[in-house]
């Protein structure tokens, strides 16, 4: 099965990114090697990973990185997406870790020799767990601590990387991690959502001054994640609904780049609940993007709640992901369409976008055409967004292998590479030779 466009998409011009993306803790192992971070004690807290599992072997990047790299070649890609793992390149007194640091420099000299665009996020998640025991992000020191952790690492890093976020998905930090506790590091209370959500937003703010500085010619950002919200019924009670749930978790993230305050659902908060925002925080979180990363996976339906004023509706009987993520490839365009209209965006990345599928690797295959068709359809669904005037100048696969699927550990597989967690064997599925076929012929 082919991954086709329509002849004319400007996704066929070669100054279109194509690339794949991972994140550090889902993949790397070698936690010896570096500071714990808030994943390996969530990890380490009975009841809170699916399978009881850890990030301790995870895929062994650190030890097989180039192998990966010669994988990633392979796939014919423009770029490959990566996190820096903060344990692992800083030390508890706010030195750097030569030894951490030396492997990703390794990394991204190697990606550069090959032609492979390096774009690098600064934070995927995994906070040291010293600064958690300090606040974490509901202290707003955090994000003074992630500035200098951007401008000692980009000193480092020189001109090797070609883009830097600076945050992946603010979202799941503050709102999984903070407000209801599924993720790292487990906190459960509203007020703690929207607050580690301000430090977030201004950490990005702070340390986007940092790579103006330190790298000027790099195409610097934030990546955000976004579950397009949309009315169960035409009733202006679920209309009413699905707008707020859309502030609450879409808009709460991008409105302040752009607007310089949050969304008007704020308004409707409890005083306890309300963030403390200081003076002149607005205009730091809103310096200039050179790029907004999109990530997409699904959408959500809302009705109206009189207790919350919301509430999400299960899509029974709709094809899902084997995450249980309705596959709704319209509200990929929606969004993009969306916010190109509401906002004066910058050039847009697609930084993720993919399935987990329940993969069953026979004979030393994986055919995994469901996959196939997922990508197929939501390419697409970019390419009609780009049709209608937003300017999309990227897409990156999630992802490009099997690793720790954070809280549902090693039972949901993302990967177009298969891995076999027992020996560390690399298979492509018929995902990603799709996909490297579909570059290939674009070039």
């Amino acid at each position: 099965m082919k991954i086709m466009l329509p002849a004319n998409s400007k996704m066929h011009s070669t100054a279109f990114t194509f690339g794949v993306a991972t994140a550090s803790f889902q993949i790397e192992g070698a936690v010896a090697a570096r500071l714990p971070c808030i994943w390996d004690t969530f990890c380490a807290t009975k009841g809170k990973i699916r399978d009881n599992s850890n990030g301790e072997q995870a895929c062994e990047h650190v030890k097989l990185w180039r192998e990966d790299i010669d994988l990633i070649e392979s796939l014919g890609v423009d770029a490959y997406r990566l996190s820096i793992s903060w344990p692992r390149v800083m030390q508890k007194d706010g030195s750097l870790n030569p030894q951490g640091v030396q492997f990703y420099t390794d990394l991204l000299d190697e990606l550069i020799r090959r032609g492979i665009k390096p774009f690098v996020t600064l934070y995927h998640w995994d906070l040291p767990q010293h600064i958690e025991d300090n606040g974490g992000w509901l202290n707003r020191q955090t994000a003074y601590q992630f500035a200098d952790y951007a401008d000692k690492i980009t000193q480092e890093f020189g001109d090797r990387v070609y883009s830097y976020a600076t945050f992946n998905e603010p979202f799941c930090s503050s709102y999984l991690g903070y407000e209801i506790g599924v993720h790292a590091p487990g906190l459960a209370k509203k007020a703690y959502g929207r607050q580690s959500a301000h430090h977030l937003l201004l950490a990005h703010g702070l340390a986007m001054k940092v790579l103006q500085k330190n790298s000027p010619n790099s195409q610097n950002g934030i990546v955000l994640n976004f579950t397009p919200c949309y009315s169960a019924t035409d009733s202006v009670a679920d209309v009413q609904a699905a707008d707020k749930a859309d502030q609450y978790f879409n808009q709460w993230y991008i409105k302040p780049l752009f607007d310089r305050c949050y969304p008007d659902i704020i308004n409707d908060f409890a005083a306890e609940d309300v963030p403390i925002i200081e003076d002149g925080d607005f205009d730091i979180i809103a310096q200039p993007i050179d790029f907004l990363g999109i990530n997409f996976y699904t959408r959500a339906v809302y009705k109206a709640d009189t207790e919350n004023g919301f509430s999400q509706v299960d899509m029974a009987g709709k094809p899902k992901t084997d995450m249980g993520w309705e596959i709704y490839p319209q509200a990929f365009t929606d969004l993009l369409t969306s916010l190109h209209a509401l906002y004066p965006l910058p050039p847009i990345y697609i930084t993720e976008n993919g399935a987990a599928m329940d993969d069953k690797l026979l004979d030393g295959k994986v055919d995994d055409v469901d996959r196939v068709k997922y990508y197929a359809a939501h390419l697409n669904a970019v390419n009609d967004a780009i049709e209608q005037g937003v300017n999309v100048v990227g897409y990156f696969a999630w992802s490009l292998m099997d690793n720790f699927e954070w809280a549902e550990g090693y039972l949901k597989r993302f990967g177009i590479v298969y891995v076999d967690y027992a020996n560390q064997q690399r298979t492509l599925k018929t995902s990603a030779h799709a996909y490297r076929d579909f570059i290939r012929a674009r070039k």
